[in-house]
C-alpha cells in the first residue's frame, strides 16, 4: 500500500512531535514514531512513557494502516527534502520506501504490538474532568514566567512540578523550590471544579515549545491531563503527591516596602553577580531612603564591586543579603514592568516581590528567601 503526504507539512507536524522521543532509553521500541491512518487521517505519535504527543494531518491514502518507524531518521530525512510530494510505499519484507521526483529512500518499520499504549482521558468519567479553554499565547506566558522556580530535588516530587490550582478567585499557578516561590493568578480564567494538579517540569517545559496565538483545550481528569491544539495534543501524567501549602509561607507582616526600577536593578546584579563566589553567591542590598547600596565580594580572589541603585524606602536602615542567582532569576522574569515593590521585615524573613502596577486580569506576586550576611 502507499499514501501521500506533504514534505514541508509533514515536517511541521513531526518537529512538534520530536521533543517527545528520548534520547537515551533502555525501551528502544520508544525511538520510533508510531503512525496510524484511518480514512484519510493521519495519526503520529511519540512517547517517553512520562509525556506523550500526537499530531495529526490529512493524507491521500485509500487503505488504514498501524506501523512503527524509526523517528529521528525519518524526521532527518523529511527535514532536508525540499517542498514537495513524498510518496510513502511499504513493501513486504519490512521496508517502507519514500519517494520524491528526485530520489528513494529506504526505512526498516516494525508492527505496532510492543508499541506502549498511548494514555487518554477519554475513558474518564466526565464528572471528573475538569475542562478550561485559554489563549495559547496566554498560557505559554504564564507557564514561563512561573517555571524556573521548579525544585530539581526529587525528593520532594510535588514541586518538581508547577502547581494549577482552581479556585474561586481564577486560575493559579505556582511553583517553588524551597528558597523561592511564584505564585502567578489568573482572574479570567474559572472552572467549576475547584481542585488542585501538579504538572510535571517535562510537560510544561515541552509545553512552551508547541503552543502559539491559538487557544488550547486543557483536560484535567484524576491521573493525567491533556493539552489539545487543533493539530496536536500533548497528554502527560500528573504528579500525584500533594503540593505543600504555599499560602502558609506567604509573610503578612512585612510593612517595609521598597520601590525601586526593575532594570536598573537587574543590571546592577547582574554586575555584581562577577563579584560573587561560586559557593554562596551572596549578594548584599544596604538599603535607605533613597539609595540602595548594592555590593558582593570574593575573599578568595580580592575582588569586590559596590554600585547605587535610586530608590523609594519606608523602612528603617537595612542589611539583607541574597543569592544573587536566585534573585537575578526573579528579576529577569519581571523585566516586563517598570518599577517592582520589595515587601520586608528583617534580613531574616523572606521577602515578597512584586509589580508595582499590576495587569489587567493579572495578580503576581514572587517570594525570595534572604541569606545571612555573617556566615
Amino acid at each position: 500500500m502507499e499514501f501521500k503526504v506533504n514534505s514541508k507539512e509533514l515536517e511541521k507536524h513531526l518537529s512538534k512531535i520530536i521533543p517527545a522521543i528520548p534520547t537515551r532509553t533502555p525501551m528502544k521500541i520508544l525511538e520510533n514514531f508510531l503512525i496510524e491512518i484511518k480514512d484519510g487521517l493521519m495519526t503520529i505519535y511519540a512517547t517517553d512513557l512520562e509525556i506523550s504527543l500526537k499530531t495529526f494531518l490529512n493524507v491521500v491514502s485509500d487503505d488504514n494502516l498501524k506501523i512503527v518507524v524509526p523517528a529521528r531518521m525519518l524526521y532527518d530525512i523529511v527535514k532536508s527534502l525540499h517542498d514537495t510530494t513524498l510518496h510513502f510505499q511499504l513493501q513486504p519484507n519490512k521496508k517502507i520506501n519514500l519517494l520524491t521526483d528526485k530520489g528513494k529512500y529506504s526505512l526498516s518499520y516494525l508492527e505496532p504490538e510492543d508499541y506502549p499504549e498511548i494514555q487518554t482521558i477519554n475513558g474518564e468519567s466526565a464528572s471528573e474532568i475538569n475542562e478550561i479553554t485559554i489563549n495559547g499565547e496566554e498560557l505559554r506566558s504564564s507557564i514561563e514566567r512561573t517555571a524556573f522556580a521548579i525544585s530539581k530535588e526529587e525528593i520532594r516530587p510535588a514541586m518538581t512540578g508547577t502547581l494549577f490550582d482552581f479556585s474561586e478567585d481564577g486560575l493559579r499557578f505556582v511553583t517553588t523550590d524551597g528558597h523561592r516561590l511564584v505564585n502567578l493568578l489568573i482572574k479570567n480564567i474559572k472552572s467549576p471544579i475547584k481542585k488542585q494538579y501538579v504538572v510535571p517540569e517535562r510537560a510544561v517545559s515541552v509545553l512552551t515549545k508547541i503552543l502559539d496565538e491559538r487557544d488550547v483545550k486543557v483536560f484535567f481528569a484524576n491521573a493525567y491531563v491533556s493539552f489539545r491544539l487543533s493539530d496536536i495534543e500533548l497528554i502527560a501524567r500528573l504528579i500525584s503527591h500533594k503540593y505543600p501549602d504555599y499560602e502558609s509561607v506567604i509573610p503578612l507582616e512585612n510593612e517595609f516596602m521598597l520601590k525601586v526600577n526593575s532594570k536598573e536593578l537587574n543590571e546592577s546584579v547582574k554586575r555584581m553577580m562577577l563579584f560573587t563566589t561560586s559557593t554562596t553567591r551572596k549578594v548584599k542590598f544596604n538599603l535607605n531612603k533613597e539609595v540602595i547600596e548594592i555590593s558582593a565580594e570574593d575573599i578568595d580572589l580580592g575582588a569586590s564591586g559596590e554600585e547605587k541603585v535610586q530608590c523609594e524606602y519606608n523602612g528603617e536602615p537595612m542589611e539583607i543579603g541574597f543569592n544573587s542567582q536566585y534573585m537575578n532569576d526573579i528579576l529577569n522574569h519581571l523585566s516586563d514592568y517598570e518599577d517592582i515593590i520589595f515587601k520586608l521585615h528583617s534580613p531574616t524573613k523572606a521577602v515578597i516581590i512584586e509589580p508595582a502596577e499590576k495587569k489587567e486580569n493579572v495578580d503576581l506576586m514572587m517570594l525570595l528567601m534572604p541569606v545571612r550576611l555573617n556566615v
